[in-house]
């Protein structure tokens, strides 16, 4: 869509503000406020609105907020003063109140909302296509490096069992031409588009990306990447593993999202969506989403992502203290494991679990090594799987390898509440490498994104009392015990559900732990 007002275009499909010929230089979140006070001008926006909209939700100071808008009217000739097109309404809200005229660009007819076009039916998880980039640098020989940017993308999407990616051959029957993302989504039979651009200046190069909801034409999320153009394929490497590392967990989220509106759906996908999007790392969570992964596998015997899932809850169940028959639960979450795996042999992060899992309880630590090697080859951008390589290898007697694993977890999903997992298990790898401040430092970091994690206390203690900070410790085992009362460590220590290496279990002892 394209709206025109005054002698701007503001074109929502391309992500680009113009003013007559010029292309306006315009940030990705100033971009989304514009967009937003566009769609919505019959109403009066308020600041919890834009909050929503434009940050998720996320604490916004008044200060941050009033720079974004400033900032949004200087890019189209507004300013607080004049208040021409965004007017604020004190105590209520913003509006913006320019004469706007909708479009549709050059999209030809065919491409409007109401084509005729048969939609293909949705494939049963995430779909995307990849949309060939934009080469807005007048030079085509870049068209190699746009294009080269969205096979690397593909591709990286691709590994992902869980999500259904269109073939670049198809996508590319869009290059050249204006397409209305709608209709792509019909012709191509998937729910979500990644489009782009790729501009090249002075030797350095921008390349912009924006994924949309083809069902709504809704933008979930947008950014911006710049590099030196000297190096173009590491700047593609860089690029790659960036917009993957947001996109694939966006996809996901989103699913489970539109999964918790269809209460009564059945369906074993639908099912596993909502044990997936539950606080395993609760009893009360981790035994949900057992029921509900069994209950998938009960109506479809073949689903990999149930048998994953329910794996995971068994192996996850003995680590934790949770399972009156430690024995029975390893034995059912390793056949559930290789049952996932008998399904569909490259499902990578149940073949990365069944590694950490047999480096957890077996001491045939080159099988296990194997295992999560192997997984992080056929998929180097899952981050989940780098988090189980990482503890796996924590288990085989290699901190150094572990902590170089979880890091590799952390940059590839740098925002995921769920990196109290990861910070946790680095907790312990520092405390393997008598890294003792490092492991305080990484514990609390895990403590404060999840202060009922046992996990993150564990190595905290642990850390501490090797420091000698007896009263800290103290404090620390206190607040473990509150959450895990019955904690014992020669129990944990014996079923194989304590994690780490002999200089972490000799710490909870100084700590002063229940033996």
């Amino acid at each position: 869509m394209r709206y025109l007002f005054e002698d701007y275009a503001f074109d929502t499909v391309r992500r680009e503000l113009h003013r007559g010929a010029d292309v306006i230089s315009v940030a990705p979140q100033v971009f989304d406020l514009l967009d937003y006070l566009i769609r919505n001008r019959e109403r009066v926006v308020s600041k919890g609105d834009l909050i929503d909209a434009i940050w998720n939700g996320r604490s916004v100071s008044d200060a941050a907020l009033t720079t974004r808008l400033n900032v949004a009217r200087s890019a189209i000739g507004d300013t607080g003063g004049d208040q021409r097109l965004i007017k604020t309404l004190p105590r209520r809200g913003f509006r913006f109140i320019g004469s706007v005229v909708e479009t549709l660009g050059s999209a030809s007819a065919a491409t409007a909302d109401n084509s005729t076009t048969p939609a293909l039916a949705l494939p049963n998880k995430p779909s995307i296509a990849v949309l060939p980039f934009t080469n807005l640098s007048g030079d085509l020989e870049q068209d190699y490096f746009a294009d080269g940017m969205v096979d690397e993308i593909t591709t990286a999407l691709s590994r992902f069992k869980s999500l259904f990616v269109i073939a670049r051959n198809s996508s590319f029957t869009y290059k050249g031409r204006a397409v209305d993302i709608k209709l792509v989504g019909r012709e191509l039979g998937v729910r979500y588009v990644l489009e782009g651009s790729v501009r090249k200046a002075a030797g350095k190069v921008r390349i912009t990306g924006q994924l949309i909801d083809a069902m709504t034409g809704a933008n979930l999320w947008a950014d911006r990447f710049e590099g030196d153009l000297s190096d173009v394929f590491a700047l593609q490497d860089e690029v790659t593993v960036n917009v993957v590392s947001v996109i694939q967990p966006k996809l996901l989220q989103t699913e489970i999202d539109l999964a918790s509106r269809r209460p009564n759906s059945l369906s074993a996908y639908d099912l596993c969506l909502r044990a997936q999007h539950l606080p395993s790392w609760t009893r009360d969570g981790s035994a949900e989403s057992l029921r509900l992964a069994s209950r998938a596998l009960e109506i479809d015997p073949r689903c990999c992502f149930a048998a994953t899932l329910a794996g995971g809850c068994h192996i996850r169940n003995v680590r934790q203290g949770w399972a009156t028959d430690p024995t029975s639960e390893i034995a059912e979450g390793f056949r559930l494991l290789r049952l996932a795996l008998s399904i569909d042999g490259n499902a990578t992060l149940a073949l990365s679990m069944l590694g950490n899992a047999t480096a957890s309880f077996s001491d045939d630590y080159d099988t296990a090594r194997g295992m999560v090697d192997r997984a992080v080859a056929l998929n180097p951008n899952s981050s989940p799987i780098w988090e189980q390589r990482g503890l796996a290898y924590l288990m085989a007697g290699q901190p150094e390898e572990a902590i170089r694993s979880f890091e590799r977890r952390i940059r590839l999903s740098p925002l995921d509440p769920l990196l109290f997992s990861t910070f946790g298990g680095m907790s312990v790898a520092f405390i393997g490498l008598g890294r003792f401040e490092e492991a305080v430092s990484t514990a609390r970091k895990a403590v404060r994104q999840n202060p009922l994690y046992p996990f993150a206390y564990r190595g905290l203690a642990s850390a501490l009392a090797h420091l000698g900070r007896d009263v800290e410790a103290k404090e620390t085992v206190a607040g473990l015990l509150e959450l895990e009362p019955d904690f014992r460590i020669s129990e944990r220590v014996a079923r194989g559900g304590l994690l780490g290496p002999q200089l972490y279990i000799d710490g909870l002892r100084k700590a002063g732990l229940p033996e």
